[in-house]
């Protein structure tokens, strides 16, 4: 092997960034698939234009990953979370998505999502501290097409 370094990075350049981007393309798309990766965030504002609730994600092949889903401790419990995960799916449904994805810890709010419509795949114990064992759960979208993730040719 090479002679090379290994380095923990905070963020990688823009270069760095660019250059392993456009080669994960470049290979995910020589097996005809569509990486279609964004990221974005769904905000909650009240009537003063102050955010109480956010909701981040990205796009990945034909599904949609959250990453957090936050609301200020103030408004909890009044319908804001559902809310938010409610305009997400109404935004992708239609859109030739398989699923929204979602992980969560015992600790957290896995009822919450199950009242969502999620259904939990599986959890990944975590052998030290059962609260952190991890919730994997899923909802499909029932369009019977799906376009998201592949190449059109």
């Amino acid at each position: 092997m090479d002679n090379c370094t290994l380095e923990f990075v905070d963020k990688l350049s823009d270069e760095v960034e660019d250059k392993m981007r456009k080669d994960l393309i470049a290979y995910e798309s020589s097996h005809g698939i569509d990486v279609n990766y964004e990221r974005f965030s769904v905000v909650l504002k009240d009537e003063d234009d102050n955010v109480f609730g956010v909701l981040s994600a990205y796009t990945a092949f034909a599904e949609i990953y959250v990453d957090d889903l936050w609301i200020d401790k103030s408004r909890r419990r009044k319908g804001y979370g559902k809310r938010l995960l409610q305009a997400l799916e109404n935004n992708f449904k239609g859109k030739g998505f398989n699923n929204i994805n979602l992980v969560t810890n015992v600790f957290q709010a896995p009822e919450f999502y199950k009242k969502c419509g999620f259904v939990q795949e599986f959890v990944r114990e975590n052998q030290k501290n059962p609260k952190l064992n991890k919730i994997f759960f899923i909802k499909y979208f029932e369009d019977e097409i799906q376009t998201q993730g592949l190449l059109q040719s």
